[in-house]
């Protein structure tokens, strides 16, 4: 299958990143699904914006971390056609020093990026096998690869999904299929501001300065497209030279 307008799916696609890569993908003509978890009205509202805009997309809502909703979702979805665009954006933080870090701080982090991972990606990869064509696009972080104190949990969540997507990309390269991680660094959101002042971002940073969230959409969109066919299994930093 090679139409040119393909159907993705974007976990976590109601704020900040999520939303920049479900635009990109919108503005590349595919049908996005934008997920959300507890923030459908987000979603709601971007499919709108996309709708406006001349692409076509819809919300959905699940949990990644409960298997049973998620796979009932997403059969849902799958009565339509398969998903050739998955985009595994769904992620959290939850800080604390390890010392300190509850059991419940751990599994909530690990259950989000990991327990995710699986519980969507599973049941669309025989569909999208199918057709011979597909990309599988892991949203990581800059702190797998180096880490970050007070940020274990999620270090550990993002370096085990570093690595499934390396051991997936094996499995289904011969399929058409492409798996990718991408790792930002420091993008600007309101998160990122309460952590890192302008100061500190120029400390950190070689290039004195935030990333985007639609330069990591950017990324994204170019993985998704057929000039990236033949990138896969590879963990990309979009950090401004913070390694």
């Amino acid at each position: 299958m090679n139409s040119t307008i393909k159907r993705a799916l974007v976990t976590g696609g109601s704020g900040g990143i999520g939303a920049a890569i479900c635009r990109r993908l919108g503005l590349a003509g595919h049908h996005v699904y934008v997920h959300a978890n507890r923030s459908i009205a987000a979603a709601d509202t971007l499919v709108a914006e996309i709708i406006g805009a001349g692409g076509s997309a819809e919300s959905i809502a699940f949990d990644v971390t409960l298997e049973t909703p998620t796979r009932a979702a997403l059969d849902k979805v799958l009565e339509a056609g398969p998903i050739q665009i998955l985009v595994n954006n769904a992620g959290i933080h939850d800080d604390a020093a390890f010392p300190g870090m509850s059991s419940e701080q751990w599994h909530r982090v690990i259950d989000v990026s990991i327990g995710g991972f699986y519980h969507v990606t599973q049941p669309l990869l025989l569909p999208m096998i199918r057709t011979r064509w597909g990309r599988v696009i892991n949203i990581s972080s800059i702190t797998a690869l180096i880490g970050n104190r007070g940020q274990t949990n999620y270090a550990a969540a993002k370096g085990a999904l570093n690595a499934a997507t390396k051991s997936l990309s094996l499995e289904v390269a011969s399929r058409g299929i492409t798996v990718n991680a991408i790792a930002p660094g420091i993008i600007a959101s309101g998160m990122a501001n309460a952590a890192f002042d302008a100061v500190r971002i120029g400390e950190l940073v070689p290039m004195k300065r935030a990333g985007t969230a639609d330069e990591v959409a950017h990324l994204v969109g170019f993985l998704a497209s057929e000039q990236a066919a033949y990138i896969t299994g590879q963990i990309i930093a979009i950090s401004g030279g913070l390694a």
